[in-house]
């Protein structure tokens, strides 16, 4: 059974779902999916704690057991989405590239579209060829407050 819990952090309410071994869910907003116990357990602060540092600018990397559940496909997307360094941002081409199959730029869009672990898995950090912003979870704006956030030496 799946616990989780709600917390208010600087991008609104964020749900940290875990299933007593690994951290299953990072989703925006307060709802808890159906079947999943409202119960904060140890492993939830640890990564809320995490969470609160990464966005108070102070960690750059998550040291949290991740279970992302799905298909083989985006086990490879969301594996090489984490290889991408904070700070850094890459095209849906390159993280076709990085799991061996350059065709594949519109199924990563669909992969990076269903990552349940926002923000710990990094799919904020990829962006058009062309270098515009395109879809995410949260919405741009919370997109570009992600990506300022990784960069706070540049003027927005």
């Amino acid at each position: 059974m799946e616990n989780g819990f709600c917390y208010q952090t600087p991008l609104g309410k964020i749900v940290i779902i875990e299933n007593g071994q690994a951290i299953t869910g990072v989703i925006f907003g307060e709802v808890l999916p159906e079947g999943v116990n409202c119960r904060e357990t140890a492993l939830i602060k640890r990564a809320s704690q995490e969470l609160q540092e990464y966005l108070a600018g102070t960690r750059e990397s998550f040291d949290l057991p991740l279970q992302p559940e799905g298909t083989d496909f985006q086990q490879k997307v969301w594996k090489a989405l984490q290889e991408i360094p904070y700070g850094a941002v890459c095209s849906y081409q390159d993280i076709a590239r990085a799991i061996g199959n350059d065709k594949a730029c519109r199924a990563v869009g669909g992969a990076n579209n269903k990552n349940p672990i926002a923000i710990i898995i990094p799919c904020h950090r990829v962006i058009g060829a062309n270098g515009s912003l395109v879809g995410y979870g949260g919405g741009l704006p919370l997109k570009r407050k992600l990506l300022e956030l990784e960069k706070p030496d540049q003027q927005s």
